[in-house]
């Protein structure tokens, strides 16, 4: 893989190449991806999507969208670092225009999106949305759809559906987000389709990164940015080398920041805070921190200065191992190759252990798990008693509480569940619970 190609500002539907010599300083192309982004619907969603504590009613714990932000700053800082050095590396990109601030501001625009695809109720939408079709009354459509297809729906991947938001041609908007293929790329953490399932133990091979769906545009893709093809079965490549970048600083972010939450909401003991962060940095100013009056404010003091260190980490990693990442052989996350990799261990059992295990929310998530199969039943069967011509009073008004562009007619299975899918994987926590309550009858 080479530099050139990797910060491609190709947008779908192009027929010319885009020069970055020739971009408007005041506007570049990677900075109208972040733009497209924050105006996108998907990308407002998430201020009511769950990040640690589903539905919480403080006034400080972290959504989808604040987390989406704060990823997207970390991100920003590790792109720019990197981009410096790169550029001392490839004077030829200096030549064609580049600068460091692209790199900080594609790596910026592919952390900002990172959770745009992800269902209601955290992790545990994405679960829901897989066991409905796996052992729930969705195990019915197995046999009409392929290996490939069935897999897409019992394994339902955020990120494959964030891919689907980002490019998707949906009437009449061609291309989705229409965002650069720069950013794209760094954008797919797993570039390969759902099965085989973790074929090899490489970080690539984790999860999946598009749906049979965008499948088409996921080659257009991977062309113009001349990614690497894996040696495997199936479609399969090995990363963008700014996906580590995105990775990182997600990472860095969930770890330290839940931590602080699961702190500021007492899940976690304040003592806890100052014992791991000092494992995790050193240089810490114990006056200052005890010189802080409020919890939040020694706990924010405390994270700013763990995030410091680790995206220092995750920078020289990457730099010290550009020339392997460029031919698809560094196989791990940047912070799984850090020297702090125990203590982040430490802090992520202790956030499983006392936040994501917590009474409050094991309980929401529950909820999520009805709430999510309930709304993919009644949706998925009146789409398809609708296809078929024997849709019921019930299915009409049903398909009434669709937004117009999931009415959308489909002669194809997949595309159809495919669509509802979506649909729901796109509702806020809120939503989802008001619009399971009308369904139930409960419209009080």
């Amino acid at each position: 893989m080479n530099w050139e190609q990797l910060l491609s500002l190709k947008r779908f539907g192009d027929t010319q190449k885009r020069e970055r010599s020739q971009q408007d300083e005041t506007r570049l192309g990677f900075e109208v991806d972040f733009d497209r982004i924050i105006f996108s619907s998907a990308f407002r969603s998430l201020q009511d999507k769950t990040q640690v504590i589903p539905l919480s009613k403080t006034d400080f714990v972290h959504t989808r969208l604040t987390h989406s932000l704060e990823v997207s700053v970390v991100g920003r800082t590790l792109g720019r670092r990197v981009g410096k050095i790169l550029l001392e590396r490839h004077p030829n990109l200096v030549k064609l225009g580049y600068t460091f601030n692209d790199f900080g501001t594609i790596v910026a625009a592919a952390s900002l999106m990172h959770d745009i695809g992800n269902p209601p109720f955290g992790h545990s939408g994405e679960k829901a949305i897989g066991e409905y079709f796996k052992t729930g009354k969705g195990l019915q459509y197995k046999t009409a759809l392929t290996d490939l297809e069935y897999q897409d729906l019992i394994d339902f991947e955020g990120n494959a559906n964030g891919l689907k938001i980002a490019a998707e041609t949906k009437d009449g908007v061609t291309g989705g987000l229409r965002l650069s293929y720069a950013t794209l790329g760094a954008f797919i953490k797993y570039p390969k389709e759902s099965l085989p399932k973790k074929p090899t133990k490489h970080i690539v091979d984790k999860k999946y990164g598009f749906f049979q769906s965008e499948k088409e545009a996921f080659l257009d893709l991977t062309e113009d940015l001349g990614l690497q093809q894996k040696e495997s079965t199936g479609v399969s490549y090995y990363r963008h080398p700014l996906a580590y970048l995105v990775e990182a600083a997600d990472d860095i972010c969930y770890t330290i920041i839940d931590f602080e939450d699961g702190i500021n909401l007492g899940l976690i003991d304040e003592s806890y805070a100052l014992e791991y962060m000092s494992k995790l940095v050193s240089g810490i100013n114990r006056d200052k921190y005890y010189s802080l009056k409020h919890k939040k404010d020694r706990t924010g003091y405390l994270r700013a200065i763990a995030i410091n260190t680790l995206v220092g980490e995750a920078v020289d990693i990457f730099l010290a191992n550009e020339e392997i990442i460029l031919k698809g052989e560094f196989d791990k996350g940047l912070l799984d190759k850090c020297k702090y990799e125990a203590q982040i261990n430490d802090i992520i059992k202790i956030s499983v252990d006392k936040i994501y295990q917590s009474k409050e929310v094991v309980e929401k998530e529950v909820a999520g798990y009805k709430i999510i199969a309930d709304l993919l039943h009644v949706f998925v069967t009146a789409l398809n008693n609708k296809h078929d011509g024997t849709a019921s009073n019930y299915d009409n008004l049903i398909l009434n509480l669709l937004p117009e562009k999931y009415q959308e007619e489909r002669t194809n299975l997949y595309d159809r569940i495919m669509q509802i899918c979506s649909y729901v994987a796109g509702l806020s926590d809120g939503f989802a619970i008001r619009l399971h309550k009308k369904i139930a009858g409960n419209i009080i």
